[in-house]
C-alpha cells in the first residue's frame, strides 16, 4: 500500500522560514533522512521524493502552488499512484495550538486552514491524517494571514528544529505503527522538554 505524506507551504525562497512552511521542513526532514531529492512530478504540479517507511512506499509531495490551491496538486498525485484519502498524511502549520505543540488526528475541519479546505476540496473528503504543528496565533492586532507568513524569531529556531525532528518522527511511527500508538507517543500541548 502506497502512502502519500504531504508538507503544506508555499513554494519560493521567501516562504523558506516562515510558520506557514513548516509542513515543508517536515517532508524535506524526511527526505533528507533518507538521502532522497525531490523531483518535478510528470504532469502534477507537485515535487516528489519517495522513501520507504516499515515497508510500506511514502511519496513525500510539495505542491508547486501557494498554499490556498495546493489542494489540487496533491489530490491528483494521489489518484495518479492509487492513494486513498486514508493513506494521506498533511503535514501543517497551526495557530489554534501553542508554539511547540504536536498534535496528530485523523479527519476533523479545517479550522479556517486554507491549505487543509483546499487539499479536503481536492480529496472531496475531511477524513486524511493531519500531523498538527503549534506556532500560536499572534499578539496584539496582528493579523493571522501576516503572522502565519513571517518568519520565527531567532531565540525560537532551536525549538522548530525539535519541532520538525519530532514531527518527522511522527509520521514514521504513523505509518509503522497506526494513529492511537502514535497519538500517546507524540501528542503535546506545549514545547518537548530538551
Amino acid at each position: 500500500m502506497t502512502w502519500l505524506v504531504a508538507g503544506l507551504g508555499n513554494p519560493g525562497e521567501p516562504y523558506t522560514k516562515t510558520r506557514h512552511n513548516l509542513g515543508y521542513r517536515v517532508v524535506d526532514e524526511l527526505a533528507a533522512r533518507e538521502g532522497e531529492r525531490f523531483r518535478k512530478a510528470r504532469f502534477v504540479g507537485a515535487d516528489v521524493g519517495e522513501i520507504r517507511v516499515a515497508g510500506e512506499r511514502v511519496l513525500l509531495a510539495k505542491s508547486r502552488a501557494f498554499m490556498n490551491e495546493s489542494g489540487p496538486a496533491i489530490a491528483s498525485l494521489a489518484r495518479k499512484n492509487g492513494v486513498e484519502p486514508d493513506h494521506v498524511v498533511a503535514v501543517h502549520d497551526e495557530i489554534d495550538l501553542p508554539f511547540g505543540a504536536l498534535r496528530v488526528k485523523s479527519g476533523g475541519s479545517t479550522a479556517g486552514h486554507n491549505g487543509l479546505r483546499s487539499l479536503q476540496q481536492a480529496l472531496r473528503t475531511p477524513d486524511f491524517f493531519r500531523v498538527r504543528l503549534g506556532v500560536g496565533r499572534p499578539t496584539g492586532r496582528r493579523q493571522a494571514a501576516d503572522w502565519v507568513l513571517d518568519t520565527f524569531a531567532k531565540r525560537e529556531e532551536p525549538e522548530v528544529a525539535i519541532l520538525v525532528d519530532d514531527a518527522a518522527d511522527a509520521v514514521v511511527s504513523l505509518i509503522a505503527d497506526g494513529l492511537l500508538a502514535t497519538q500517546d507517543r507524540y501528542n503535546r500541548s506545549a514545547p518537548r522538554e530538551t
